[in-house]
């Protein structure tokens, strides 16, 4: 077994590699729901904090920290999704395609498309139908409506299926699948 070996750098070659620079961040693969989606990730993590500084610090937790802080997780995860969606990051296997002749492959992503479409058209569809069930349930520790967290993923659901279509027809007008690109660079696929 071969050691990798390294060249070695001196703590001054360390520290300056920290004022190089980099220029300008790229903030462009980000789209709104991404940044409502951080906005809501530091409202939870606000919540967990004050959890836990009240409970240990002054012995006189908030109760309503806790339910807010997971009903804020259940958003975020719906709502990132939505990102995944956008940028073709949920887990695939796209092993299959490497053996496949180009035109075959092709069509099986469009079929991949139209089947995560299907998907989430069903899935919108249900959290609806589950609105309408149970949309006016109250919340345990604060009296506001579940609803609002129940909008919040059915809206996630509808960006998905809508993020879906969007991959759909940049899959049908480019010469490469969204997924394609995404694989290829490592980065996303927008």
């Amino acid at each position: 077994m071969t050691e990798q070996q390294h060249a070695p750098i001196s703590v001054e070659e360390m520290a300056h590699a920290f004022e190089e620079d980099v220029g300008p961040a790229d903030l462009s693969p980000y789209a709104v729901e991404d940044w409502l989606t951080l906005a809501i990730f530091w409202g939870m993590a606000i919540c967990v904090f004050l959890q836990f500084f009240t409970r240990y610090a002054l012995n006189n937790s908030l109760a309503w920290t806790e339910e807010i802080a997971a009903n804020c997780l259940v958003v975020i995860v719906f709502l990132g999704s939505v990102m995944c969606v956008r940028m073709a990051r949920h887990i695939q296997v796209d092993l299959l395609y490497r053996f496949l002749p180009p035109r075959v492959g092709r069509a099986l992503e469009l079929l991949v498309d139209f089947i995560v479409i299907g998907f989430f058209a069903y899935t919108t569809w249900l959290m609806w139908r589950y609105i309408a069930i149970v949309g006016n349930e109250r919340m345990v520790t604060v009296n506001l409506p579940r609803g609002y967290v129940f909008y919040a993923v059915f809206a996630a659901f509808a960006l998905m299926l809508a993020r879906s279509v969007q991959n759909f027809v940049k899959d049908m007008i480019n010469e490469k699948s969204v997924r394609e690109k995404a694989s290829e660079t490592g980065v996303q696929g927008v």
